[in-house]
């Protein structure tokens, strides 16, 4: 609950993570609020106001939703930061596509501002469930990843999160190939990516397997 992170509730929680953080003392790189322009996260937007007009700044409207969600990774960092953590570079992770697709919910309306950020992520997937259409790795990045680099122009950019599920009908090891040499020739500007390599069972009760040895042609492809 965001409202009850402002309030305080979750300090000593923040302030035992810090110090484990700390104490690690290897690199870390850390994003509070990933895809909070989403709808299926508990910080997101949505929740909290959503496009709620409450006031301007510098020519930008501010929404109630992006607003309260900014604060409160303001919030976290600073209170990391205030215990002498000095390992963790900090990440923005917006998902490709907003939910609800509305002004108010664009990406950078979530960015908590330059001091706060280290990398620019995104999360990108192909097909997730058995009834979706199938996009390849254009349909996901092309709107998204100049929409990413927008928001800072000299932050260096990750993939934070990508993949798709394995479904007949389905391609799953064209998909990957296609997205491999998308990456090279089309998206270089991301210096990292990341495969989520998971299997849940969906709302329709079928399974979603994104692990990149689904089957041994998606590993071949991979």
């Amino acid at each position: 609950n965001v409202p009850d992170i402002l309030a305080g509730h979750w300090d000593a929680y923040i302030d035992q993570w810090a110090v484990g953080a700390k104490a690690y003392a290897k690199p870390l790189l850390v994003t509070w609020g990933l895809e909070a322009n989403g709808s299926w996260f508990p910080w997101s937007g949505v929740f909290y106001g959503g496009g709620e007009v409450i006031g301007e700044e510098e020519g930008r409207t501010l929404y109630a939703g992006p607003e309260l969600v900014k604060k409160a990774n303001r919030y976290v960092i600073d209170r990391v930061r205030a215990q002498g953590v000095d390992n963790i570079l900090w990440g923005f992770h917006a998902n490709n596509a907003s939910l609800p697709k509305a002004s108010w919910n664009v990406m950078a309306n979530y960015y908590p501002g330059d001091a706060y950020v280290d990398w620019l992520g995104l999360s990108a997937y192909g097909k997730l469930n058995r009834f979706d259409g199938s996009p390849d790795v254009n349909d996901i990045l092309e709107d998204a990843y100049p929409a990413l680099h927008q928001i800072n122009p000299d932050k260096p950019m990750i993939l934070a999160e990508w993949g798709v599920g394995e479904f007949i009908p389905g391609d799953k090891p064209e998909f990957i190939r296609t997205a491999f040499k998308a990456l090279k020739d089309s998206y270089h500007l991301f210096r990292a990516a990341v495969f989520w390599h998971e299997r849940w069972e969906t709302q329709e009760g079928t399974y979603a397997n994104l692990r990149v040895n689904s089957s041994p042609a998606s590993l071949a492809a991979y």
